[in-house]
């Protein structure tokens, strides 16, 4: 649960549907509210209009025509009786509204009290010619509504309750069943929250991937200034940070690849000039401390270029490019050796990848005295991947600084001898060119010895499974 609520879109839903189920809910108990007083007051006016009825009927007719008029009443669903006396009636009025109504079409020639009764057995009272209209009992309780006729005579009126005056709920006949409209209402509501919420946080989602393209690729395109206002200024931001931090970038890359440049004929010209020294012990080291300058005028050519390399990306064959790549360096005399195959393709810089790769076995054969290289594909079923391992022979790198070494111009003294040469800057070009095809680069120690390289590379979904024993 506390992970679906980890997405905004999640959580919005949530409240917009809480919200409007909340609203509607309060919305229909007003509503019904308002109904039950009309219906209420419509109890009242039919009520009153036919006790009047019955009321005035009952004056102006006969003893004997009076027995004839009640029992023409009670035939209608409305029981009514001359009585003697209030047997068991209350000195207060239970219905004031209809009393009121009463007493107005009545005058004041007629005394009105309504009591109320349990245990009353009532046949249905139709209030109107619609079949809806037509209440059934839902209870015992009725109103007992006594009037004096003209003459002194006490009429008795036993009346109906309507569904609002009951004690149980029940529908009246005719009216809709609820359930399925309550379903199909809250279908719609949450349909209508899913949709707001998508269209809420579908802008965040757009903009969470275009940093994360922008990570790896700096030459993304710019994101489309389109949509609310405040959708457009933050896509108005943010392709205004792309720009100033490529801009950057560039000028970082130029200002160094100028030095470097520039650097390379002084540096030729000493070369020329050592040549003629005539000790052949101080030209030599002369040489070689003028080569290891060239050298890392390269490798930081080299880094200025693995951050902002303007190489297109292309679907490349892994499996052929690392035969090609091993094959270069057993000819150069490495001790290199390649398990597995991908069987797929991968979206790469080719010159980048390859200098990437050279890098790392470089490094292995340099510092190990050999290169054991395994490709392996791994589909999960969300993503696939491509992993290469290189594992060497060397003593391996401390725990708390197989980090460290990433680091520009960083060489460790315990495990990397200075005296074998480098600049420190090979393994920070092949992260540089493995971030910039999304993939990843971690070190770790062998528990047999040595030092283990893994490259995983994201790739198609149609990727063979390709498992192959660890070396």
């Amino acid at each position: 649960m506390k992970k679906y609520f980890d997405s905004i879109a999640n959580r919005v839903f949530v409240i917009l549907l809480i919200g409007m189920l909340f609203a509607a809910g309060i919305t229909s108990w007003l509503a019904d509210k308002e109904h039950r007083k009309n219906l209420r007051e419509f109890y009242n006016l039919r009520m009153a209009e036919r006790i009047e009825q019955i009321v005035l009927s009952l004056d102006v007719s006969t003893p004997e025509m009076r027995e004839v008029l009640l029992q023409v009443n009670k035939n209608f669903g409305l029981q009514a009786s001359l009585v003697s006396n209030m047997a068991q009636a209350q000195t207060q009025t239970q219905n004031s509204e209809l009393a009121a109504l009463l007493a107005s079409r009545l005058g004041d020639n007629h005394n009105i009290l309504i009591t109320s009764q349990h245990d009353c057995v009532l046949p249905a009272i139709p209030l109107a010619p619609a079949k809806e209209l037509i209440w059934q009992p839902r209870s015992s309780d009725c109103n007992i509504v006594y009037i004096s006729l003209r003459d002194g005579v006490l009429l008795r009126l036993q009346l109906h309750l309507p569904p609002e005056f009951g004690g149980i709920h029940q529908h009246p006949p005719g009216s809709p069943f609820l359930p399925p409209y309550f379903a199909l209402f809250l279908i719609l509501i949450a349909t209508l929250a899913y949709v707001v919420a998508q269209m809420s946080t579908r802008p965040i989602k757009h903009l969470a991937a275009a940093a994360s393209d922008l990570g790896g690729n700096i030459d993304q395109p710019p994101l489309p200034e389109t949509g609310p206002i405040e959708i457009r200024q933050a896509a108005r931001a943010f392709n205004a940070m792309q720009s100033r931090i490529k801009r950057q970038i560039q000028h970082r890359t130029h200002m160094l690849a100028a030095i470097t440049h520039d650097l390379q004929t002084p540096l030729t010209r000493l070369r020329l000039r050592m040549e003629k020294v005539d000790e052949a012990d101080l030209r030599q080291k002369l040489i070689n401390d003028l080569a290891g300058m060239q050298d890392m005028v390269r490798e930081g050519l080299d880094l200025a270029r693995s951050m902002d390399s303007a190489e297109k990306m292309q679907l490349l064959d892994i499996d052929s490019l690392l035969d090609s790549i091993c094959a270069d360096a057993i000819e150069a005399g490495q001790d290199v050796t390649l398990q597995g195959h991908a069987y797929t393709s991968v979206m790469a810089q080719p010159h980048a990848l390859r200098r990437c790769l050279t890098n790392l076995i470089d490094n292995a054969v340099k510092y190990g005295q050999h290169a054991r290289l395994q490709i392996v594909a791994e589909n999960n079923g969300i993503q696939s991947h491509v992993v290469i391992t290189i594992r060497d022979a060397g003593k391996g790198i401390p725990e708390d600084q197989l980090a460290m070494v990433f680091e520009p111009f960083v060489r460790l003294e315990t495990s990397r001898s200075r005296e074998t040469g480098g600049t420190g800057l090979g393994l920070t070009i092949a992260r540089n060119i493995a971030e910039n095809h999304n993939a990843t680069l971690t070190l770790a120690n062998h528990p047999e010895g040595g030092l283990v390289v893994t490259l995983r590379f994201p790739a198609p979904h149609n990727v063979k499974q390709n498992v192959h024993a660890g070396t």
